[in-house]
């Protein structure tokens, strides 16, 4: 069992990027429903979170109101769609269903 991400990639300054996740083998026992980042040299954080109950969401205060998370829960897949990127957004993007399950990471690079 394991999260796949995609949609990761290189984008210029004010660009956009969605990034999906799936999880594959036995999917009834996981429910991603957050996305993390990693910068070089920095502590992974949150970036967004979703309720699969009732669809509230977190954001971290530097991508409020430039991402959107949103999940499917019939396709039990999870998406990152993010604006206006900057610089400092670049990171790995991992999917999880904390603690137990992550995906490997999705590079997200944002040139100036």
């Amino acid at each position: 069992v394991q999260l796949v991400e995609s949609g990761g990639g290189l984008v210029q300054a004010g660009g956009s990027l969605r990034l999906s996740c799936a999880a594959s083998g036995s999917i009834f026992s996981i429910k991603p429903m957050a996305w993390y980042r990693q910068a070089p040299g920095k502590a992974r954080e949150l970036v967004a979170a979703i309720s699969r109950s009732d669809g509230t969401t977190y954001y971290l205060d530097t991508v409020e109101g430039r991402f959107t998370i949103s999940g499917d829960n019939v396709e039990n897949t999870l998406s990152l769609q993010m604006n206006s990127l900057r610089p400092e957004d670049t990171a790995t993007y991992y999917c999880a269903d904390p603690p137990d399950y992550w995906g490997e990471g999705t590079l997200v690079t944002v040139s100036s």
